[in-house]
């Protein structure tokens, strides 16, 4: 006999510890917290995984792609500082995790993903908790989606080699971008806000991401 299935009971109590481990980790949001206790992880996760869906680490979720630390994703969340009424773009739909904690900050989320087979999976977990204001895409997040631009916010979960024109092109006048920049092993968080004078940056904090593909990313390696 195999271990018997978790209790929602037994999810809501892992989720609140998970919740502490993110506050002790200096997020302090009400509205970030908020949101990872609206959103349940593990159903985002393949059940391969499920039993650690509400530790603070990264997860493989298949196709060479993790689902991020949540504390790591808390601090993207607090560090933009949504508010209600914005829109946002996403690079790197992953897992939906993020994208639907997106949902429950911002007015409308736009989420790119260039593993179909993810995009199709996160749908179907957003599509089950009936989260309406997201809108996902197949295809190479580093030119982003010219569509709905320009965004308040955009998110990119992976690293670059530099922030790509093309994404800063399609923030608001009052925008701010967080994208991992460095290497293909290792980054800085860094944050990108436009301004009356420009474009101007700040670092945020040390990071490791996979690699960002695409046109204006690292190129895919055989």
């Amino acid at each position: 006999m195999g271990p018997e299935p978790v209790t929602e009971r037994l999810w809501e109590r892992q989720r609140r510890e998970l919740i502490e481990a993110i506050r002790e980790r200096g997020i302090d949001d009400l509205t970030v917290l908020r949101a990872f206790d609206e959103v349940p992880r593990h159903l985002f996760l393949p059940a391969a995984v499920h039993h650690r869906a509400y530790q603070d680490a990264p997860l493989p979720i298949g196709f060479q792609q993790t689902a991020s630390q949540p504390s790591l994703q808390a601090l993207y969340l607090q560090t933009l500082k949504l508010e209600p009424t914005e829109r946002v773009l996403e690079i790197g739909t992953g897992s939906g995790f993020q994208t639907a904690l997106l949902a429950q900050l911002a007015a409308n989320v736009y989420s790119i993903e260039r593993v179909r087979e993810l995009s199709v999976r996160a749908r179907a977990v957003l599509d089950q908790l009936r989260i309406p204001n997201i809108a996902l895409l197949v295809g190479d997040g580093t030119i982003g989606w010219s569509k709905y631009a320009p965004y308040d916010a955009i998110l990119v979960t992976a690293g670059a080699p530099g922030p790509p024109q093309a994404l800063l092109d399609q923030l608001s006048p009052t925008g701010r971008m967080l994208i991992p920049i460095g290497d293909r092993d290792t980054q800085v968080l860094r944050l990108y806000r436009r301004t009356d004078a420009g474009v101007i940056h700040e670092d945020v904090t040390d990071c490791a991401f996979v690699p960002l593909l695409g046109r204006f990313g690292w190129p895919a390696q055989s």
